[in-house]
């Protein structure tokens, strides 16, 4: 009989416990965060006559880690420094040299979509961050 008399205090401990652990997944049901819009108002990218990168935007989008991945281990371990577009432009395979050409805005251009995607790319481990012209 004793058993029964702490039942009540242990179902409302454990209903609290499940909703404080729970909170954060059902507080925010259905409320996700906007996607960020990068800016590509740069000087550099101002000037270019066509505005395209060095692949399709869909493609950089969704590929552009594995393509920066790629240059990498193409330009360290086998020497190759130039990449073939698909449209056959040939581009020097260097983020500094290539990339920050015309993204030089890298706080609004790259730090706001990892900072939404939640990751923290390793570029800076080898590469020097580019100062921004404010």
């Amino acid at each position: 009989m004793a058993m029964y008399r702490d039942a009540r205090y242990i179902i409302t401990g454990l209903v609290i416990f499940v909703g404080l652990m729970t909170f954060p997944f059902w507080s925010n049901a259905g409320r996700a965060a906007p996607a960020p819009a990068p800016n590509l108002d740069t000087p550099a990218i101002r000037q270019l006559p066509a505005k395209q990168c060095i692949e399709a935007t869909q493609y950089m989008r969704a590929y552009h880690m594995q393509l920066l991945n790629d240059w990498r281990t193409q330009v360290v371990r086998d020497g190759k420094e130039i990449y073939v577009a698909s449209d056959g432009k040939q581009y020097t395979m260097s983020l500094e040299n290539t990339c920050f050409q015309c993204h030089s805005n890298k706080a609004e251009f790259c730090d706001q979509c990892h900072t939404y995607a939640g990751v923290e790319p390793d570029c800076w481990s080898c590469h020097i961050e580019p100062k921004e012209n404010k």
